[in-house]
């Protein structure tokens, strides 16, 4: 259990030479974190924002293998995800869950059905494993009964899986600083630190929580840059060039009982042909995403990106051509996210067929990693440890056989009901008996028309590193998503049991709920910008 008052003991003892330093509390860092650690290497992770700020609170929700990634020809990346999928399955029960998806084929799309199909079986095998079938259009129509009938030729069910992205994030990195690591989050690093000769040695980190904004130094044997989205910023004061193409993808949430989805619909836009899914999703609907350049001169000095106008309109046309009798509107939109993929720009034609496969690489001391996708973290961070470690003459060896997630605790959860159980064992492990401890006899009830519970929120705000309000409403909880108006109905509720937990003043919260209401308008309302 994180104590809220951490802070200062582990600034206290940040000045110290580390093994390794990681900038960047993504699930790339976040899997690096927890593979040094297993290593025995005495490990430091600094994130600028808040744990899952960036990509890893934003994806699209899915562990997959990218099935529109084969007719891309990234066979190898596409094989890889699919192994990792299932290794996540096994090792993240609860957390990480099964997915059926519907593939309807469309005569518009100009997809021969055998194509599709074969596409579907070498999917499968990759797993290796036999869970798909081909769908008539009754069949589809009799699941999905506002599914345009127009032009449907034939379907597809498959699986993939589903997870709430920051979830997995926070739990890796708490498990390792249960074995020994070392995080903290809203610390920025100000400046690399480098030896006589150039090399990259240690960061100086700012907390930027503090008045004062104390700076430390603090060197390390190696220093990796996994910040994602930031990757060239970091790089750029060691003169290098920019490797980046950032893309951005948007989604739209919707409430269920508008717009109700019970197993997943991956579709191409009647327009280009982009892959694009609904997924339903912590009791709501996710319609997206988009794939288009990021350019932050667009956004002036905002690290935050948004779902654009014409992104909105995009998503919401192909809502239109699949359910055209829901008759979705703009109105009917709860919220809106948008996450960057921090792709390696090799000049591909557009966005999509860039490769999702990373890279890492060592200039002059500084490991940086990037690349790649939610679903392969595992493997990026074997292979960016085994080359910070030779970069130093110190041999490692990451078995393929290491977890990264602890085992699964099956939970004693008394009368709970069996699928809260299974959330909270899914979501905090061995800590979720002390959950159970800490909060009240109906807290364990779910807010509203969501899977969320109430326990959640007061376990949260007591035991998980909260320093801002938007930390609680929109990664350790995602009630700002999922909820209408950012969760304004119920937010009293949360402050009754929130504040105490914090140990807040009156005063600091209403200036965290100003803070949270500018964050929530700006970059996730329905019409954010």
């Amino acid at each position: 259990m994180w104590k809220n008052e951490w802070r200062e003991p582990v600034w206290g003892e940040i000045d110290q030479e580390w093994d390794l330093i990681v900038i960047g509390g993504g699930i790339t860092g976040a899997g690096i974190f927890r593979s040094a650690v297993s290593a025995g290497l005495k490990t430091l992770l600094v994130e600028a924002q808040d744990f899952s700020f960036g990509t890893s609170s934003r994806s699209s929700k899915l562990v997959h293998g990218g099935f529109r990634y084969l007719s891309n020809r990234q066979y190898h990346v596409t094989y890889e995800s699919v192994q990792e999928r299932q290794r996540l399955l096994r090792g993240a029960p609860h957390l990480v869950t099964p997915l059926p998806i519907i593939l309807p084929n469309y005569r518009k799309y100009n997809y021969p059905s055998w194509v599709l199909h074969m596409g579907v079986i070498v999917y499968d095998l990759m797993a290796p494993k036999w869970n798909h079938r081909m769908l008539s259009p009754d069949e589809i129509l009799s699941q999905f009964t506002s599914l345009n009938p127009i032009g449907l030729i034939k379907g597809f069910r498959y699986q993939d899986a589903v997870l709430d992205d920051s979830r997995l994030v926070l739990r890796i990195i708490h498990e390792t600083v249960q074995d020994g690591g070392t995080a903290v989050n809203y610390a920025s690093v100000e400046r690399l630190l480098r030896d006589k000769k150039g090399a990259v040695r240690g960061v100086a980190v700012r907390d930027t929580t503090s008045d004062n904004g104390q700076i430390v130094e603090v060197k390390a044997k190696m220093v990796v840059n996994a910040t994602g989205p930031w990757t060239d910023e970091i790089r750029r004061e060691l003169k290098a060039s920019d490797r980046l193409r950032l893309l951005r993808g948007s989604h739209l949430v919707f409430e269920q009982s508008r717009f109700p989805a019970s197993e997943a619909i991956s579709f191409f836009h009647p327009q280009d042909r982009r892959a694009m899914f609904i997924i339903p999703w912590e009791g709501v609907t996710l319609a997206g995403t988009t794939d288009i350049d990021h350019s932050k001169k667009q956004y002036g000095l905002i690290d935050e990106p948004y779902a654009e106008q014409s992104e909105i309109e995009y998503i919401l046309s192909a809502v239109e051509f699949l359910f055209p009798q829901l008759k979705i509107t703009h109105n009917d939109i709860i919220s809106s996210f948008a996450g960057l993929r921090p792709v390696i720009n090799t000049g591909a034609e557009t966005p999509s067929k860039e490769s999702r496969a990373h890279q890492v690489w060592n200039e002059n001391g500084l490991i940086t990693v990037t690349g790649g996708k939610l679903t392969t973290f595992r493997i990026m961070a074997k292979d960016t440890l085994e080359i910070a470690c030779a970069s130093i003459g110190k041999q490692i060896k990451i078995s393929s056989k290491r977890q990264m997630l602890k085992n699964f605790q099956t939970g004693r959860c008394g009368k709970l009901k069996e699928e809260t159980c299974d959330r909270l064992c899914g979501r905090f492990n061995e800590e979720a008996e002390q959950l159970l401890h800490l909060a009240k006899p109906d807290e364990f009830k779910n807010i509203g028309s969501l899977t969320t519970t109430w326990a959640e929120v007061r376990w949260a705000a007591a035991s998980e590193r909260v320093v801002h309000l938007d930390d609680l409403l929109l990664r350790r909880t995602r009630i700002g998503i999922l909820l209408p108006e950012g969760g304004k109905s119920i937010l009293s509720r949360i402050r009754q049991i929130a504040q105490p937990e914090l140990g807040w003043s009156d005063i600091r919260w209403e200036k965290e709920e100003a803070r949270y209401w500018k964050i929530w308008h700006t970059f996730y309302s329905p019409k954010p910008g």
